[in-house]
């Protein structure tokens, strides 16, 4: 029933923690704004950074953009490639794919990122398309850029699942009409993922493919 599987990357595909981090980390030094403890700033991971910036950190527009700037700055030269991905993600994917889906990145990480990330990581081979958000932030939000995806894809909403790790995910799924699946391993947790309506719940990668299977035995019965 589902053709296409929608992926995000941070947290589901790979744990981006350490060089997501930094970014964050360098940037607020940058900005001469109060150190926040690395624990706390884990919570600012999946989120657009122009929301995290602007409204989660109170810098506002202006100020947000310009603390966007530093993070890139970081990011793009040395936080992109600290990065790793989880365990069991490439026998997951394989499977998937050896099924019969199209498999598809719906990313709010600047588009032009996460092509490399995927490319480094050598999952290209799995995936039919990588969508991301823009740089200028014209497509930011997860729904706009699952929404996206779907058109790049060609694929209705109800023949399409998200897999993702935050409420975002969750959220952006539901507004484009489509099923989804919340991960436990990522940045998010089970009450967050059920409290934005996730439809599925996967506690490690080996399980997405099960919680797709029992959403499509759900809908058919």
């Amino acid at each position: 029933m589902f053709s296409h599987i929608f992926f995000d990357l941070d947290g589901t595909l790979t744990d981006s923690s350490e060089g997501i981090l930094n970014s964050f980390c360098y940037a607020i030094e940058r900005m001469r704004l109060k150190k926040v403890e690395r624990r706390e700033l884990k919570k600012f991971i999946g989120p657009p950074l122009s929301y995290t910036f602007g409204t989660l950190l109170g810098l506002g527009e202006e100020g947000g953009a310009k603390a966007v700037a530093f993070y890139r700055q970081y990011f793009s030269k040395r936080g992109i490639f600290e990065n790793a991905v989880y365990g069991g993600i490439c026998d997951m994917l394989e499977d998937l794919s050896n099924d019969g889906r199209k498999l598809v990145v719906a990313t709010s990480k600047p588009e032009v990122y996460a092509k490399r990330i995927i490319e480094h990581f050598k999952l290209d081979r799995y995936f039919s398309l990588v969508c991301g958000a823009t740089l200028d932030d014209s497509r930011s939000q997860k729904s706009d850029v699952i929404a996206y995806a779907l058109r790049m894809s060609g694929v209705k909403p109800e023949r399409a699942v998200m897999v993702g790790d935050r409420a975002h995910d969750i959220i952006g799924a539901n507004a484009n009409g489509m099923k989804s699946v919340g991960v436990l391993y990522g940045f998010g947790d089970r009450h967050e993922l059920e409290q934005a309506g996730a439809d599925e719940i996967a506690e490690k990668p080996t399980d997405i493919a099960s919680a797709v299977e029992r959403l499509e035995k759900a809908l058919k019965a």
